[in-house]
């Protein structure tokens, strides 16, 4: 997830492109599925955006998920400065419902 903050870039073309695509072929058979959610407007009218994007990766296995991530981490966070100056929030969550 990347706040919004005033004053940030966020460039969704790369992001789409070629970094969430890096990161998928990375989990490999164990990606279900990615979405990217572009920020339009916050819950309430006036207000700042909370995000201007998501990002979410559905796997099958958490523990397959963090054994793909951790070798790559390095080169997955250095490719942050192509397309954002915000440093994102990361949450590692199920689906419940």
């Amino acid at each position: 997830m990347y706040p919004y903050e005033e004053g940030k870039k966020f460039d969704m073309e790369y992001y789409q492109t070629k970094h969430m695509p890096m990161v998928a072929g990375l989990l490999g058979s164990n990606l279900v599925n990615y979405t990217i959610e572009k920020g339009l407007a916050s819950g309430t009218p006036k207000t700042p955006l909370p995000f201007m994007a998501i990002g979410s990766f559905y796997v099958k296995s958490l523990e397959a998920y963090q054994a793909a991530i951790a070798p790559n981490r390095d080169a997955i966070r250095a490719d942050f400065v192509n397309y954002t100056n915000v440093i994102p929030v990361i949450l590692v969550s199920k689906v419940v419902r």
